[in-house]
């Protein structure tokens, strides 16, 4: 497992990433689908996770659906219109620190 140093930067382009691919999620599948994607490399605290959806969901790019399954609530969390252009510009510049990262850790040979 990746230290939470390493992954901190990383958690909200993640998981406005996977929200975005699966259409809607809610908290715990967050943390369970990137804990299985990354066999258990990244592991998503609910300390960690649920101050960034509140975050995402404040600044409308997340919006909220509560779904009642029995006696209990779950809280799906969606993508907004206004969102989905913040997935496109995390993901770029993710994408481009990976690479940016490579000079460094994985310089080609001169």
């Amino acid at each position: 497992m990746y230290s939470k140093e390493l992954t901190k930067g990383t958690l909200q382009p993640i998981i406005l990433k996977l929200i975005n691919e699966k259409g809607r999620m809610y908290g715990y599948e967050i943390t369970q689908e990137v804990k299985t994607m990354t066999s258990g490399k990244i592991d998503i605290s609910e300390g960690a996770l649920y101050p960034i959806l509140h975050k995402l969901e404040a600044k409308k790019v997340l919006e909220t659906e509560k779904v009642f399954i029995g006696k209990r609530v779950r809280k799906y969390y969606k993508v907004t219109k206004e969102g989905k252009k913040m997935v496109e510009t995390v993901t770029e510049e993710i994408n481009d620190f990976i690479e940016t990262l490579s000079l460094i850790f994985n310089p080609k040979p001169i």
